[in-house]
């Protein structure tokens, strides 16, 4: 059986405030341009993980209802956005064959909880240059 793909997971509403370009003035729009650009990824990987992986937009508040896109699955939380980030990496630490798990995010608590379940973090720049 082949092994699962890593598991990127990003924080949808720290990396889209990582650049100031407006984006509180439509926060659906800046997590879908996100959304977005975060397609190549899913095919390419990350800096250090080769691809495909398995890529998580984690959305919340008024992004909730962003729709995925062919190499990114959208996951909006029912509450706290970094609650179910934690959750996710903990579910890919525990899975019959535990993989890879990255973490996109700026967020210290964050990376303090993720971390505590064997995930690497990394920060906004790695997917939005800009940042």
């Amino acid at each position: 059986m082949p092994s699962p793909l890593p598991l990127v997971i990003v924080d949808a509403a720290n990396v889209v405030g990582s650049v100031p370009d407006g984006w509180w003035r439509d926060r659906r729009g800046a997590a879908e341009r996100l959304r977005d650009s975060l397609a190549p990824y899913a095919f390419d990987g990350l800096p250090g993980l080769p691809g495909p992986v398995d890529l998580v937009l984690v959305v919340e508040g008024r992004a909730r209802d962003v729709a995925p896109v062919p190499g990114v699955r959208v996951e909006a939380a029912p509450g706290s956005g970094d609650d179910l980030i934690a959750e996710l990496a903990a579910g890919a630490a525990a899975e019959p064959s535990p993989r890879p798990c990255v973490v996109v995010t700026a967020d210290r608590e964050l990376r303090r909880r993720v971390e505590a379940h064997g995930a690497r973090c990394t920060g906004p720049r790695t997917v939005r240059p800009g940042a």
